[in-house]
């Protein structure tokens, strides 16, 4: 599937910017597009209770694990701590990657349970861009924390019922999880800065131009129609090497013809909607 990437789009919001994609007609981007409009008005009061509950928990047991971390930590473990930390980090990365472009090429708003709440924020996406500068801390972060509550949980079960020696000997393993769930936690308010032209703080700007978390300018290249490449918004490490191979689209049309199902289709109908 031919693939448009441009690294040097142009720098201003994307709002103004054709859907002239194959297939994607000359429906504009922005806030005031007819679904745009109807896929911010399907945020509801018992989305925004998941996502309060899921980030107060989720920083809860961060911290909480942090802690045991700092009390169980060894010099001998620096080496297998830094790679720990590194394999983390490229997890999170290849897991926003894969779970942007599945939401992104697949499924439906219409799903039970899943669609509004979680399929609903990528199609609004791709219409309006710039919506997610827009939103708050909690519906930012809300859905990443819950991704990470499980295998969080289970680290604070394992700091409270293992030996010392247990710890001493998982201690890598738990550094590991533990810069997966950071990073995983943190992908969408990476993904939101990566959106931001104006106020950033200024390590996070440093952070963006050593690409330690997703660059601005890189990210525009998955933005550019009909958005079906880079899909990994973490740091971005892996979007060229996923993209050389054209692992995506192998994957697409793998799923393709398995299932029958056209991919992009939901995102299209989206795109067309005038009222």
């Amino acid at each position: 599937m031919a693939r448009m990437v441009n690294e040097n789009g142009c720098g201003q919001d994307l709002q103004s910017t054709e859907l002239n994609g194959a297939g994607r007609g000359t429906a504009r981007w922005g806030p005031q597009h007819a679904g745009a409009l109807e896929l911010a008005n399907l945020y509801s009061p018992g989305k925004r209770c998941q996502e309060w509950i899921s980030v107060v928990l989720c920083f809860s047991l961060m911290a909480f694990n942090f802690c045991h971390l700092l009390v169980n930590f060894h010099l001998g473990h620096m080496w297998y701590i830094l790679l720990g930390i590194v394999a983390g980090i490229l997890t999170a990365d290849f897991a926003s990657g894969l779970v942007h472009w599945g939401a992104d090429t697949w499924g439906s708003v219409e799903l039970p349970i899943v669609g509004k709440a979680f399929i609903r924020p990528f199609r609004e996406h791709h219409i309006d861009p710039t919506a997610i500068t827009r939103h708050d801390f909690i519906e930012t972060n809300g859905d990443n924390c819950m991704l990470t509550l499980v295998p969080l949980a289970h680290m604070a079960f394992n700091f409270l019922t293992l030996s010392p020696a247990e710890h001493y000997h998982n201690y890598p393993w738990h550094c590991y999880v533990m810069a997966l769930a950071i990073f995983v936690t943190l992908t969408n308010q990476i993904h939101k800065w990566s959106h931001t032209y104006f106020g950033l703080p200024g390590w996070v700007v440093f952070l963006q131009n050593c690409h330690i978390i997703l660059p601005r300018k890189h990210h525009r290249i998955h933005h550019v129609s009909p958005h079906e490449t880079y899909f990994c918004i973490t740091t971005g490490w892996l979007n060229y090497p996923l993209e050389k191979p054209g692992f995506w689209s192998r994957l697409e049309d793998l799923i393709q013809s398995v299932t029958g199902e056209k991919p992009w289709s939901d995102d299209l109908k989206w795109a067309h909607k005038t009222k």
